[in-house]
């Protein structure tokens, strides 16, 4: 079985929370799945930057950013970092940065959209803790199933 969510949700559809068609790719990778890390923040990437330091071990970071349109969350340089790290993607509820850059590195990147200004630096944020955007709730501990059709969550890892 494949890991694309049209194949998935063929399958599987009953066990899937299914996000809302409200994300965009950037990264190099557009198809990516792993275990899910939280993160929830309000334009403040200090924690974003706290995780993706991490081993990812092919896990992927969601990150509540609120919707936020004033600010990314996410830059080339963290997502350098992310793949070095070995995550296999981020899932922001807001918005990224150096977009161009992060086309070229093999990492998945969903955003809502793309904007030039960094976000502040203080530290204010929850890690590991349930967030719910784009219709659906996710949780640590979950399993991310993202392609260029969407975003697919499960309980436990379905392939």
């Amino acid at each position: 079985m494949s890991n694309k969510t049209t194949d998935i949700c063929d399958q599987f559809s009953e066990r899937l929370r299914i996000a809302a068609p409200i994300f965009s790719d950037y990264g190099g990778r557009k198809q990516f799945a792993g275990k899910v890390t939280t993160v929830k923040v309000f334009e403040d990437n200090s924690l974003v930057r706290a995780a993706l330091e991490e081993p990812g071990e092919g896990r992927v970071l969601v990150v509540d950013g609120g919707g936020s349109m004033r600010c990314a969350l996410l830059g080339d340089q963290l997502a350098a970092m992310a793949q070095c790290n070995g995550w296999a993607g981020v899932v922001v509820y807001g918005c990224i940065r150096d977009s161009a850059d992060i086309a070229r590195i093999d990492l998945g990147v969903k955003a809502l959209q793309t904007h030039p200004l960094r976000s502040v630096k203080k530290g204010v944020g929850e890690r590991d803790v349930p967030v719910t955007f784009a219709g659906i709730t996710i949780r640590p501990g979950d399993y991310l199933y993202a392609d260029e059709d969407g975003v697919v969550v499960a309980d436990e890892q379905l392939v």
